[in-house]
């Protein structure tokens, strides 16, 4: 799949079919997720792969109980290790670069999703401190819980999101 299909072809999905993901799938988004550029390649993620239904009621609940994940065989959260990028580039490096690493890696893991025939939904409205007590992260001041993927096979087919037009969103300086 070329990569400007997986972007048009990514939507968020939250029904799932219930159907495992298999391990080599989950290896390849992972892989892909390592791949992502950041500052200073420091690296700064952590990625949690939780098939536990337990720990997955608790994430939902932590996300505002948003009930449908728990429909998706596989939740995949995505940590920002603030002490990381804090190394190289103090302040800045744990308040916005290891947050925009973070999202680059997201962004990586959806557009392999959508490549491998899998669907997800980036989930960042929850409560930090429930989800980082659910991972069992003892010191969540440096390893910050940034978004959750539920992923799985879609038993739904969502129509395209409406997006702003060009015009609307672009600034030529020449």
């Amino acid at each position: 799949m070329s990569i400007m299909k997986a972007i048009k072809n990514r939507h968020c999905v939250r029904k799932f079919t219930g159907e495992s993901v298999p391990h080599n799938k989950i290896i390849k988004l992972l892989e892909a997720a390592r791949s992502a550029p950041s500052a200073g390649n420091s690296q700064p993620w952590r990625f949690y792969i939780v098939k536990n239904k337990g720990i997955q009621t608790m994430l939902s609940e932590a996300a505002l109980d948003q009930k449908w994940m728990l429909t998706a065989p596989v939740i995949i959260v995505v940590c920002a290790d603030l002490a990381r990028s804090g190394e190289a580039y103090g302040q800045r490096g744990m308040g916005l670069y290891a947050y925009q690493d973070t999202a680059a890696a997201v962004e990586n893991i959806l557009l392999s999703v959508a490549e491998l025939g899998l669907a997800s939904c980036w989930v960042g409205a929850f409560r930090e401190e429930m989800a980082a007590k659910a991972l069992k992260i003892k010191d969540h001041s440096t390893i910050r819980p940034v978004a959750m993927l539920p992923v799985g096979y879609p038993a739904e087919t969502p129509p395209p999101t409406p997006r702003r037009p060009l015009e609307e969103i672009t600034i030529y300086l020449d």
